[in-house]
């Protein structure tokens, strides 16, 4: 290779046969091994590969490695560009459609893939989500705003915060729907946390993200970014849901409602379900359909009330065989104000817990119970072991997913610190977490 040769992340093998060559990355390149022959673009490798390898990029855009051995010939076809993405000039806006704030805060829908590593990264603004998505011109004026550029396993709840606080002030500018693009792996408990910290909504707020970046062939970042700009923009919804594929064709993006909705696939384009409860709307060809009744109206004399304190001294503890009781002695000491508890079945942990958990309560920590089943809701009334925890002043959760119930604490300790008030709000319904009944699901998470 001519230049940069360690910073492409080849070496050993691989290395010496590309200096051999003569080539470096970007170039086009003809690769023989065996009766074997591939054609394509050399592009980088991650610097943790294991050096005996080469990555083309082929003509379909899919990438390839081959292995190199004792017989493999390299040799340069023609020359290449190096690996890069460059933004089209924004198209002009049309000023009869509606405003929609475009918030970025990172994940794969605003990712590419990092040639340093071979890991996708944060890399695109919110401008340039609108500058290769030419279909939302024809949508919505977009206002784009660059707020964070992180993954989504380290928001935390200082993050929820900001993103509430701008959401809050984009509608304050005159939004008629906001956007936020966020990654998938965290983006139910941030979707929990706007649905509480945005009260009275007069416009939607809606989540969006991609499972893969948008470099990829399958990529299905631009569908996902149509279907919740088109929500934004024109859905008779004010309240905070997730915008992603219904199934896996581009067919079909669904609306879940923010308190409602799991991450239920490691890489599905349909990993969003809704959990004891039906999506709100589906959104095809930019148009928005409801499937229920039962959902807060966009209305713009709605005065919204931002609420977005949250404070996080809860934990989420998942009961298990054999889980150590001094797990939930170690949060008491610490001062934690909320425990929720992840149990099994109906709401059940083992006996071995319950003088931890008596300690708990009589420490003022308070202590709520969502069940590990995906379906159904919390009964503690039918077994002795339900009936007992409530007696030690556990309080059962109903339908509400154990990541909702979590960052409903949150949300409450941000507000009060009153444990009696904070026990009537955690069995409120605020923000649609519970269902009035969970209804047979045909398809489980």
């Amino acid at each position: 290779m001519k230049k940069n040769e360690q910073s492409e992340g080849y070496r050993d093998e691989a290395l010496k046969l590309l200096k051999k060559a003569d080539v470096e990355v970007g170039d086009k390149i003809r690769l023989t091994r065996e009766d074997e022959v591939f054609e394509g673009i050399l592009i980088p490798v991650s610097e943790y590969s294991d050096g005996k390898h080469v990555v083309i990029k082929l003509k379909s855009g899919y990438n390839i490695g081959v292995r190199i051995t004792e017989n493999t010939r390299i040799e340069r076809t023609g020359e290449g560009t190096k690996p890069a993405f460059t933004t089209s000039e924004l198209p002009k806006q049309d000023k009869t459609l509606p405003k929609v704030a475009i918030i970025s805060t990172g994940g794969t829908i605003a990712s590419r893939v990092d040639y340093r590593t071979g890991a996708v990264r944060p890399a695109l603004t919110a401008s340039d989500l609108y500058s290769v998505v030419p279909e939302l011109v024809n949508i919505a004026q977009i206002d784009a705003h660059v707020l964070f550029s992180i993954m989504s396993e380290n928001m935390t709840p200082k993050h929820w915060e900001k993103i509430a606080e701008t959401a809050a002030q984009k509608i304050a500018e005159g939004a008629d729907g906001v956007v936020i693009a966020h990654g998938t792996d965290t983006m139910g408990y941030t979707a929990a946390a706007l649905s509480f910290a945005l009260q009275n909504l007069p416009v939607p707020v809606i989540l969006v993200g991609s499972q893969r970046s948008a470099d990829r062939p399958s990529s299905d970042s631009a569908t996902n970014l149509i279907g919740a700009a088109t929500a934004a923009a024109k859905a008779p919804l004010a309240e905070v849901a997730v915008a992603f594929h219904e199934t896996l064709s581009d067919t079909t993006i669904a609306l879940h409602r923010g308190t409602k909705v799991r991450k239920c696939h490691t890489s599905r384009r349909d990993t969003f379900k809704s959990v004891n409860a039906s999506p709100l709307a589906t959104v095809q060809d930019q148009k928005v359909t409801m499937l229920t009744t039962d959902y807060r109206k966009r209305d713009s004399a709605n005065r919204l009330e931002l609420k977005p304190s949250f404070d996080d001294k809860v934990a989420l503890i998942k009961f298990h065989p054999g889980i150590d009781s001094s797990l939930i002695d170690w949060h008491v000491e610490k001062r934690y104000k909320g425990i929720v508890l992840e149990g099994t079945g109906l709401g059940h942990v083992g006996k071995h817990l319950y003088d931890a958990l008596k300690n708990a309560v009589k420490n003022d920590v308070v202590v709520g119970m969502a069940s590990q089943c995906v379906w159904g809701r919390i009964d503690m009334n039918v077994y002795d072991s339900g009936r007992d925890l409530l007696s030690l002043g556990v309080i059962p959760l109903e339908d509400m997913l154990a990541e909702t119930a979590l960052v409903k604490l949150m949300w409450i300790f941000g507000q009060i610190q009153s444990v009696d008030e904070t026990k009537r709000l955690l069995t409120t319904n605020i923000a649609g977490e519970f269902s009035p009944r969970t209804l047979p699901e045909s398809e489980p998470c």
